[in-house]
């Protein structure tokens, strides 16, 4: 069923590929973002706003009304401006566009978090209660990018509980692990700079998010699935979104306790090619499975 949907940040590097897989899946998508991309997605409609702005956003909403709303609109990796301005700019972008969101009719509103919010690369040190993490460890940011992102979780969770059960509107946020996007697979540089085959040959690159990653393609894919089956989800629920494997040519319990020794015993079940992130979560709840792996992707030797 196509339905009006909004996109907040719809030029970066997950929401180019969400707003081609809403389009490509014959909703009518409007992408709001600051800076609009240089290459277009035919059919969508693009919007410059600053959501800081909260009037503003209330106006555009409003005037769009939405069926339903993903936002991805953040500053999108940790310290890139100082951290009391990541802070309020990523909590405030999420409140704003929450509020917004329902103020306009929306009926389902999904918020983008982050893995980084669990604590791993903690300068004082980080053991989690187990490994694969899944959604009932408990976060322990130790930067403003992961305490933002863990405000936005809060955020969905919080308008769920003051709209109540029996709410028409509901709320969701969800962990995407390392984005690759498409062009990342036949050489491109990923976030940090390095390839896609230089993170697999060397394992310390991949070692700092625990080797998590999802195709962007795949995220998308979850997304228009929760869309549709958000009935299934308790609200204000949170889901972990990446690859069915890990970014490593070795099983994880062997690399883990190589790098992080402290992590060693924990390690021991992550056998094969098991990742240290579960998505059982998502699996069990909305029936979403990824289809793309760095094993059927990647266009160059490792």
């Amino acid at each position: 069923m196509s339905e009006k949907v909004i996109i907040t940040g719809g030029s970066g590097r997950l929401g180019r590929a969400v707003v081609e897989g809403f389009a490509a899946a014959g909703h009518q998508v409007i992408c709001l973002d600051r800076e609009l991309p240089k290459e277009p997605v035919a059919g969508v409609e693009y919007q410059s706003i600053d959501l800081m702005d909260a009037e503003a956003t209330h106006v555009t909403f409003k005037e769009i009304g939405p069926q339903a709303v993903v936002s991805l609109a953040a500053m999108a990796v940790p310290f890139m401006a100082p951290e009391e301005v990541l802070l309020q700019t990523n909590a405030t972008i999420a409140h704003n566009v929450t509020s917004a969101a329902v103020e306009s009719g929306a009926t389902r509103v999904v918020l983008a978090s982050s893995p980084s919010i669990m604590g791993y690369g903690s300068p004082g040190g980080w053991v989690p209660e187990k490994l694969p993490l899944d959604e009932n460890e408990t976060p322990r940011p130790w930067h403003a990018y992961g305490l933002s992102k863990y405000v936005a979780e809060q955020i969905a969770a919080m308008f769920a509980t003051k709209m109540g059960p029996q709410s028409p509107v509901k709320f969701a946020s969800f962990r995407p692990c390392y984005v690759i996007a498409e062009e990342e697979w036949n050489g491109a540089p990923t976030q940090q700079g390095h390839t896609v085959a230089e993170r697999l040959q060397d394992p310390k690159l991949s070692a700092p998010a625990l080797f998590n990653y999802v195709d962007a393609r795949d995220v998308a894919d979850f997304l228009l699935l929760l869309l549709e089956r958000f009935d299934r989800a308790e609200n204000g629920a949170v889901f972990f979104v990446g690859a069915k494997d890990a970014m490593a040519t070795r099983p994880l319990s062997e690399i883990i306790p190589e790098i992080y020794p402290e992590l060693a015993s924990l390690a021991t079940g992550l056998t094969g090619d098991s990742p240290a992130f579960s998505i059982e979560k998502a699996r069990e709840v909305i029936g979403w499975e990824p289809k793309r792996s760095w094993r059927s992707e990647l266009n160059a030797k490792v």
